[in-house]
């Protein structure tokens, strides 16, 4: 009788390594390095060691580490790193409404606060391509509001996935961010958990499930960009948790 193999799953080893840095920080962390550099040699010995702190904490602040999507096309993982600071049902923004795009209908939004010291890399929440980028200036409210949705620097963007599905989520600009960076545009195709921008100095950002989903996730949780899992499609079961 031949004998049935088990799938040999234990014999690939994953280290930890550096996390790489983006390019984008690049600029502001050499800015940093000549300003500390000044500081050492013509101003105060302790201005400067404040300075390779900063230097040192702009480098950690644009890293960029690698990340372990999973492979479902029903899973909506989260698109930044953060804290779950609001699950709630509201309306999605009228910019990701119309043809082609999200209803007007009620829908769930969990919000991700990213704070100052979290990865600002954002990722996409399923694969798809990019129906829509749009952009809208705004004010730098404390990016933990609720009104910052509507009133905050913001960039919607809508990906639809090969079945139809829909998903839009809004990357908003905090009260030390200043800028939203894209990295794609209407059109792109992604694949889950791949890179899609960056907010710089804490921010938040909006996910909006589609009808039928309950989140995943809990207040207060912390969520991993392109790793943790929002929600499941179609899976309307709520889930209770306790902080400890």
């Amino acid at each position: 009788m031949a004998s049935l193999e088990k799938p040999d799953i234990g014999t690939t080893t994953v280290r930890w390594r550096w996390p790489s840095v983006h390019p984008e920080g690049y600029k502001f962390a050499a800015i940093a390095a000549v300003i500390t550099l000044v500081f050492f040699l013509f101003v105060a010995e302790w201005l400067g060691w404040i300075g390779v702190i900063i230097t040192i904490w702009i480098l950690a602040f644009f890293r960029d580490p690698i990340r372990t999507t999973p492979r479902d096309a029903r899973m909506i993982v989260a698109p930044a790193d953060g804290l779950v600071t609001m699950i709630a049902t509201v309306a999605p923004p009228r910019e990701l409404i119309g043809e082609g795009a999200l209803t007007a209908d009620p829908v769930m939004r969990v919000s991700i606060f990213m704070s100052v010291f979290d990865v600002h890399i954002n990722r996409s929440p399923i694969a798809g391509s990019i129906s829509r980028v749009v952009y809208i200036s705004g004010k730098f409210l404390s990016a933990d509001l609720d009104k910052a949705s509507e009133e905050n620097e913001r960039q919607h963007i809508l990906v639809e996935g090969k079945d139809g599905l829909k998903i839009g989520f809004t990357q908003i600009a905090g009260m030390v961010a200043r800028r939203i960076v894209p990295f794609v545009k209407p059109g792109d195709i992604i694949a889950a958990g791949q890179r899609v921008g960056l907010i710089r100095f804490g921010s938040r950002v909006d996910v909006y499930l589609p009808a039928g989903t309950s989140p995943s996730v809990l207040l207060g949780q912390r969520t991993i960009a392109g790793e943790t899992v929002l929600g499941v499609v179609g899976r309307d079961e709520r889930i209770e948790g306790i902080a400890q």
